[in-house]
């Protein structure tokens, strides 16, 4: 048995996952996890196979494009991006004092 799991992430800033020539634009992006029941256990759990990552067409023609990414390479390319976004916020506060 599988399973889907979906959610949306946000970046403040283009952000870039190995695989891709460019830097990918900020924006909001649909990432689905793919997971599998693991058998013979008291409880169900599930691990994970894949994960997508949605973009959008290229300069506003074309399909979508699903892309499997690495969720570990996403998670520290959303952390960079929140960090960015403090780092420039304490900035901008700094640049008002």
């Amino acid at each position: 048995m599988t399973r889907t799991r979906s959610e949306v992430v946000t970046f403040a800033h283009p952000f870039v996952l190995r695989g891709f020539d460019n830097a990918i634009l900020a924006g909001s992006y649909a990432v689905e996890t793919d997971e599998e029941l693991l058998p013979a256990l008291l409880h169900p759990a599930y691990r994970r196979t894949t994960t997508w990552l949605t973009l959008p067409p290229q300069q506003g023609a074309g399909t979508t494009e699903l892309v499997a990414i690495d969720p570990a390479e996403l998670a520290a390319a959303l952390t960079q991006d929140s960090q960015r976004a403090v780092r420039q916020a304490a900035a901008s506060t700094r640049d008002f004092d």
